[in-house]
């Protein structure tokens, strides 16, 4: 879980990244860090946002790459 908080730090202090990018990899941390809710439930809510954010036009490669990448993580968790 620390991997994927520093992918999504890394996100989120990235200023080649759209605002609306870091905004929204700084929600999928704050859905992955609710302990009072199942994994699963938090991984597939954090997966569903990041898929999203993936398929914005505006989001440079790198951006890209590395949200695949958090997603791949996530997906080892389940």
């Amino acid at each position: 879980m620390e991997q994927i908080f520093d992918g999504l730090d890394m996100l989120n202090q990235d200023n080649s990244i759209p605002r609306n990018i870091r905004r929204g990899a700084e929600e999928a941390k704050k859905i992955l860090s609710k302990e009072d809710e199942p994994l699963d439930i938090r991984v597939a809510s954090a997966t569903s946002l990041l898929d999203e954010l993936a398929n914005d036009p505006n989001i440079p490669l790198h951006g890209r790459t590395l949200i695949w990448n958090i997603m791949s993580r996530l997906e080892e968790l389940v």
